[in-house]
């Protein structure tokens, strides 16, 4: 008899590619749909999948370029063009209505993917992901110099943070030097083994389209004022990229929004894994029926 709480490591093919993901829960149960970040794959959520898989399926893919799945020449490697993946992701799954898990880029991509289709969004959670430009942290001082007067020295700082030393400074973003033994080096290892030259260039030209992408800060802003979807917010205060601020802000659009703010940095799902286990399982059992 297959465990259906038990992780399961699948791959699909999605418009030709092969796409990896990881999926716990019944097949028939509400879903949550975990896009992930940078620099990152599901494997961010391996954790969280089995715990939520007692009522829910919980699904979590590696966008093309990234993890276990295919970097096809051809595949468009933009927030939109991981958009349109993702709704194409969901539809090879059969999933028709779904909560999202919006952390890091996924954020951003999950909330695209929610302006294109409000009707299919049960619920968000939102853990340390930016679309207010007035609250971007310190961190973000090297990507503003580019973006204000972009030169090759500019860019050659962001590409340098490329690499293994960069991923690890990520996953330790505004971690407590007593925390740090907690976070695994499996999780920049990882990505760095899995990082081609290829994925270095495509990761670069993402970096750099975070610029664009503030033009679409605004049109989030304006799906949660209008469709008001249940949320809950959990947030790492120490995140430099996304302090307290960022989390805060999110209340001029949803004030019935659920805020809880961390003594954490920008991976809460390693350092405060199970104080966030709680309240999205709570949240969820009051929102998803």
């Amino acid at each position: 008899m297959v465990d259906e709480r038990a992780l399961r490591h699948l791959r699909v093919q999605v418009d030709g590619v092969e796409v990896f993901y990881r999926e716990a829960g019944a097949r028939d149960a509400p879903v949550l749909l975990l896009p992930h970040g940078y620099p990152a794959s599901s494997y961010a959520y391996r954790r969280l999948l089995p715990r939520l898989s007692d009522h829910y399926r919980v699904i979590a893919p590696d966008f093309p370029g990234c993890g276990y799945s295919a970097t096809p020449d051809d595949f468009d490697y933009t927030f939109d063009g991981y958009a349109a993946f993702l709704a194409r992701f969901v539809a090879a799954l059969g999933v028709e209505r779904y909560a999202l898990y919006l952390h890091d880029f996924g954020s951003q991509i999950g909330l695209r993917l929610a302006i294109a289709a409000p009707e299919r969004v049960t619920a968000l959670i939102i853990q340390n992901g930016d679309i207010y430009e007035d609250t971007l942290g310190p961190k973000y001082a090297a990507l503003r110099a580019h973006w204000e007067h972009p030169s090759d020295e500019t860019r050659r700082v962001i590409a340098a943070a490329i690499s293994k030393e960069g991923y690890q400074d990520e996953f330790l973003n505004g971690v407590h030097d007593e925390d740090v033994a907690r976070v695994p080096p499996d999780l920049w290892e990882l990505h760095w083994a899995l990082t081609t030259d290829a994925r270095r260039r495509l990761a670069l030209s993402l970096i750099e389209g975070l610029a664009d992408n503030r033009a679409w800060f605004p049109r989030y802003q304006a799906y949660l004022r209008e469709q008001s979807p249940p949320t809950l917010i959990v947030w790492g205060v120490r995140d430099g990229y996304m302090p307290e601020p960022a989390a805060r802000a999110y209340l001029r659009d949803l004030p019935g929004a659920e805020l809880n703010l961390f003594d954490g940095g920008h991976w809460l799902l390693e350092t405060h894994f199970e104080e966030v286990v709680h309240l999205v399982r709570d949240f969820l059992a009051r929102t998803l029926r």
